[in-house]
């Protein structure tokens, strides 16, 4: 990594169509943000207390709010800040610590849905093996895994990055990725680069097919059983529902940071690039709180129990 990388400081150019309602934008994104902090929390805290809940799907849940908070804390800090001061720079180091945190966000949040996909692929197609399966040390390690993988996985490319050498600064987006500062390179990209890059695609693709193939076999499963169907329609529905939510948005980041299509209207553009650091963190824990009965009893039992105790205070006085 040269000096001149180093002291590079590049323009994120997303900025200059949101400063004629800068404040406006300001309020919305930060109740976005307050609301992602708050509801994965509500989810967090739940499944701790609730002893109940310290089963492998809700672990996995509870692993997967927690990447929630992590990878919106890599966005909106930054763009909160940058928004309401007019700035829309970035250093060298600070771009490649955001594009760590979100990518690293982003393969997590896939390893957790892979997990919890075969958590219901167990649960369902071979019950009587579950508790033999899903052990305490198996959960550790899938965790373990989910974490570790995408951290060493993009460090990896980051480090790969930083050997480049940059001859452009203009970064036509509203935060950074990898693939922004590839196209400011002044040579082509080298043979180590392609080949990590294709090891991290097939690794992605392996995973989603991993997640087909349990979805192909747990279909089958429900089809022949209503108790099946039932468990089905309870917990992989909206797992399922994060999933496509999660894939859709970032196959629309992947196609406008590589193809730059300038059909879409730019405002429209900038919202589908960052739907999955804006709208996953969000819908997930409001997705499994709506849905799973366990977590939504109790979300309501301990929002009504300090009503009903402060209720019969007031009455003993």
């Amino acid at each position: 990594m040269d000096n001149i990388s180093l002291n590079m400081v590049f323009t994120l150019s997303g900025f200059k169509e949101l400063k004629a309602n800068k404040y406006t934008y300001f309020v919305l994104i930060l109740i976005a943000y307050l609301s992602i902090i708050l509801f994965n929390l509500i989810v967090i805290v739940t499944i701790i207390l609730e002893r109940a809940l310290h089963e492998p799907m809700y672990i996995f849940l509870c692993n997967l709010c927690f990447n929630g908070l992590y990878g919106s804390a890599g966005f909106y800090p930054k763009f909160l800040s940058d928004l309401i001061n007019d700035v829309n720079f970035i250093s060298y180091n600070g771009c490649l610590l955001q594009i760590f945190i979100i990518y690293s966000y982003g393969m997590c949040e896939y390893s957790t849905l892979m997990m919890m996909a075969y958590d219901r692929f167990v649960a369902i197609c071979k019950p009587l093996e579950y508790h033999m399966k899903m052990t305490s040390q198996t959960i550790g390690r899938l965790i373990l895994f989910s974490w570790s993988f995408p951290f060493l996985t993009v460090f990896g490319g980051i480090m790969l990055t930083s050997r480049m050498q940059l001859c452009g600064s203009h970064i036509d987006k509203l935060y950074c990725d990898n693939w922004s500062i590839v196209k400011l390179t002044c040579a082509p990209t080298t043979i180590i680069n392609n080949v990590y890059g294709f090891f991290v695609i097939l690794s992605a693709i392996a995973q989603g097919l991993f997640v087909v193939y349990s979805y192909i076999r747990l279909i089958n499963a429900c089809r022949k059983s209503k108790e099946n169907k039932n468990k089905f329609m309870q917990t992989c529905v909206p797992h399922l529902l994060s999933l496509i939510n999660f894939t859709i948005a970032i196959l629309f980041d992947v196609m406008f940071s590589r193809y730059e299509s300038r059909n879409f209207p730019k405002g429209l553009r900038d919202f589908l690039q960052l739907e999955f650091v804006i709208i996953t963190p969000l819908s997930n824990p409001i997705i499994y709180g709506l849905k799973l009965t366990e977590i939504r009893k109790r979300v309501f039992r301990q929002y009504k129990e300090p009503k009903i105790k402060d209720s019969l205070h007031t009455k003993k006085r």
